[in-house]
């Protein structure tokens, strides 16, 4: 799909609720032959100036307002950008009612074909040479438009196939790049009413993107 050369080794897992500093696909041009890559990625970019892994946690997402300015992003964004390819993400929408938790959704293509984010990537070596060298990665993320509004006010930058060359491409003009996708683009998306067991990070199958159905008001019985 990407064709992209395979450096993974098969490490590529299923993992249905993946959870910030989680290893994760992303495809990326070869430093030394520009050729693209498939590689594993730890969900949550560490800058090269970090003196540990703590950070991580905090920086798997990048506004798509600020990233090419942030002291952490600016220099992945301008040298260093990646698709990452999903099924689909998760958002906790509004209650349904009154004391009730909020309602998770998940959003993917409904013939479950990729979703693919853009993203940037940076490689961190610990600072007392205690370990070998990490990739790790942000989502670019952007304003919610369309109908993703209702649910969240905020959703991964997603790049159609005609986007992607560019964004790998650090030649492109990289402020166009972030343009939101387009309405005719997030119309092809099903938002999915989910369970709440994708709440937990420790949950994990098939079962969390499972469709459920929407819940009925209470049947008043009583006699006027």
């Amino acid at each position: 799909m990407f064709e992209a050369v395979d450096t993974t080794a098969s490490g590529v897992v299923v993992d249905y609720n993946v959870a910030p500093t989680d290893p994760v696909p992303v495809v990326r041009n070869s430093q030394t032959t520009r050729s693209r890559v498939l590689a594993i990625a730890r969900w949550g970019l560490l800058p090269p100036w970090a003196t540990d892994r703590r950070g991580a946690a905090r920086m798997i997402n990048a506004r798509a307002e600020t990233v090419a300015t942030s002291r952490a992003f600016a220099r992945p964004f301008a040298t260093n950008r990646c698709l990452i390819p999903a099924t689909g993400w998760y958002e906790f929408g509004p209650s349904p009612r009154p004391g009730i938790r909020k309602q998770p959704y998940f959003m993917t293509h409904s013939d479950e074909s990729p979703v693919v984010f853009g993203g940037i990537w940076s490689m961190w070596t610990p600072p007392d040479d205690s370990g070998d060298r990490i990739l790790t990665c942000s989502i670019v993320t952007t304003a919610a438009i369309g109908p993703l509004v209702a649910v969240h006010d905020r959703m991964p930058l997603v790049l159609p196939r005609d986007r992607w060359d560019a964004w790998l491409s650090a030649t492109s003009d990289s402020l166009a790049l972030l343009a939101p996708p387009t309405a005719e683009a997030v119309a092809e998306l099903e938002i999915r009413r989910v369970g709440p067991a994708v709440g937990d990070v420790r949950n994990d199958g098939p079962d969390l993107i499972a469709r459920v159905d929407v819940p009925r008001p209470p049947v008043d019985l009583t006699l006027f």
